[in-house]
């Protein structure tokens, strides 16, 4: 249950949430094989894997202050209605690169009002001591949602190596149907920290919210997070490829890095009542940094398993609790904009940390990657020093 919100408009919430990623990670890939379907060149694929950071990055500060205004079911029905308007464009005229660059950006100017929205829901009504859990719950669906996309191209494509594009766009409009119909679901007026209707809106730029207590730390320290989550998923491959590991066992790798990130996100509030949010912030930051390092040594399969599992649980962890702290740092009524601001952030360190690390550590290989990870990781523990989270 999240803040004053009843069970069926908090189901309503995870729903969406699951459904969003799932689109997502269902359309993207299909993206790139209609691309290889229509023997786009290689520089292409990367203007199409691009294309989706583009709005995220340029609106997500002018979308946080959107949610403080308008709230946030509608936002997220702006946000479905464009990533309905999407997939139906790609089913109807995806058969040019040009369109399909133009309906992947719209994707992820889609999928951020409706993120934007559904962290703001839990913001704005989460009691503090029940936020953690909240976001937990809510990053729990959104992982689960990033599992079930990838997962509904297996089912549709079987066993050929380009599956049916076509079905998949069609499915998606379907999905998308749904995640626009349970928008509806949630209340018109669930914030509980926006202006009394009549009153001034909420003021600030994202330079004064960048001066407000905390908020730069939590900004890098969320960054740093997936940027991390990004370049494990980028060099585990190399890495196994370096210690003779099949493609399948760096895949079960990767998939048990997952699930104990899942698994982490559910327990994430009973954990953080016991312990303490600040203390539980800094042992995930602890244990994600001696992870990172154990992976570069040489060792058994089954240990880097185990070393993947602990990496999963430390990683896990750091999303939801940057989310709390932004939300209990940012002044009042402006709560989604500080979450916007850390989804630019977020897109910031995706492109700057793992370009950074990949030259710093090009000589050492994969090991040298994880490696330099762990030093980053490591380096945000300072930014924790006299910051009260609890």
């Amino acid at each position: 249950m999240i803040g004053e919100l009843g069970r069926r408009t908090s189901t309503a919430l995870l729903v969406h949430s699951a459904l969003i990623q799932a689109v997502t990670f269902l359309v993207r890939p299909a993206a790139t094989y209609r691309a290889l379907e229509l023997d786009v060149p290689g520089f292409a694929l990367g203007l199409l894997a691009a294309s989706y950071a583009v709005f995220p990055l340029l609106l997500a500060v002018p979308t946080g202050g959107l949610v403080d205004r308008l709230g946030e079911r509608r936002l997220m029905a702006i946000g479905s209605a464009v990533v309905l308007s999407c997939s139906a464009f790609l089913l109807l005229w995806g058969s040019s690169i040009v369109a399909l660059v133009i309906g992947t950006a719209l994707l992820g100017a889609g999928q951020l009002a409706c993120v934007v929205g559904q962290q703001a829901v839990v913001a704005n009504n989460a009691a503090s001591s029940r936020m953690d859990s909240a976001f937990g719950y809510l990053t729990f669906a959104a992982s689960l949602g990033q599992a079930l996309g990838p997962l509904a191209i297996s089912l549709v494509g079987g066993a050929s190596i380009r599956p049916d594009t076509h079905a998949i766009f069609l499915l998606s409009v379907a999905m998308g149907l749904v995640l626009f119909a349970t928008t509806f679901v949630v209340p018109a007026h669930v914030s509980g920290g926006r202006k009394k209707a009549g009153g001034p809106g909420p003021s600030g730029s994202a330079v004064s919210l960048l001066k407000s207590p905390g908020v730069a730390r939590a900004l890098a320290t969320s960054a740093t997070v997936l940027a991390v989550v990004d370049l494990t998923m980028v060099y585990l491959p190399a890495l196994g490829a370096d210690r003779g590991l099949t493609a399948a066992t760096v895949g079960a790798m990767l998939t048990v890095r997952a699930v104990f990130s899942m698994v982490s996100r559910l327990l994430l509030g009973r954990v953080s009542r016991r312990i303490g949010r600040m203390r539980l912030l800094v042992v995930s930051l602890a244990l994600s940094t001696a992870a990172l390092a154990a992976a570069a040594i040489p060792m058994p399969a089954w240990l880097l398993f185990v070393v993947m599992a602990v990496l999963g649980l430390g990683l896990g962890i750091g999303q939801p609790l940057t989310m709390s702290w932004l939300s209990a740092q940012a002044p009042a009524g402006q709560r989604g904009r500080a979450l916007a601001l850390r989804l630019a952030g977020n897109r910031v360190g995706q492109v700057v940390l793992p370009s950074a690390i990949g030259v710093v550590a090009a000589g050492l290989g994969a090991g040298g990657v994880f490696l330099a990870s762990a030093a980053v990781v490591g380096g945000t523990l300072l930014l924790l020093r006299g910051v009260q989270l609890d």
